[in-house]
């Protein structure tokens, strides 16, 4: 598993437009971590990469949160409340097989509607208030080649 490690906000805002630069429709990133570990934060930098011009928030509440207004819209997802079931229901194949890129956060309460390639990325919080550890494990080739040209 790679690691890059993000000393402030900025840097994380700005690993998270490279990757989304290298996105294409239907590509899935599971993100976790615990609470202000970072992943909106990097959501925020995946929809630059996007061109999305909206305000990046947390779904917590919503669940899935649609950014239709860039060059792949984006579905920031959050599956905490799906703790005891119910994503089977939310048609989220759709999502992940569709025109856009999907991140989803707390993915292990969807683990069975995940596609076979996506690309997982664990932020761990450090000692330090803006600093975290990020580590990338790629499910797939085109996934390998996007960590490979972040990591290098």
């Amino acid at each position: 598993m790679e690691k890059l490690t993000m000393t402030s906000r900025e840097k994380t805002i700005d690993l998270g437009e490279k990757i989304g630069q290298q996105l294409v429709a239907g590509d899935v990133l599971v993100l976790d971590g615990d609470l202000g570990a970072g992943k909106t934060t990097f959501t925020k930098g995946l929809a630059k990469g996007l061109e999305i011009p909206d305000i990046i928030k947390s779904p917590t509440f919503t669940i899935i949160h649609e950014y239709q207004d860039g060059r792949l819209p984006l579905y920031h997802m959050d599956a905490y409340r799906l703790e005891n079931g119910g994503a089977e229901d939310l048609g989220l194949e759709e999502y992940f097989d569709g025109d856009g890129v999907s991140v989803v956060e707390w993915a292990e309460f969807v683990e069975d509607e995940l596609p076979a390639d996506f690309l997982a990325i664990h932020f761990k919080r450090t000692g330090d208030d803006d600093t975290r550890v990020l580590e990338f494990e790629p499910h797939g080739k085109h996934f390998n080649q996007i960590v490979r040209g972040v990591i290098e």
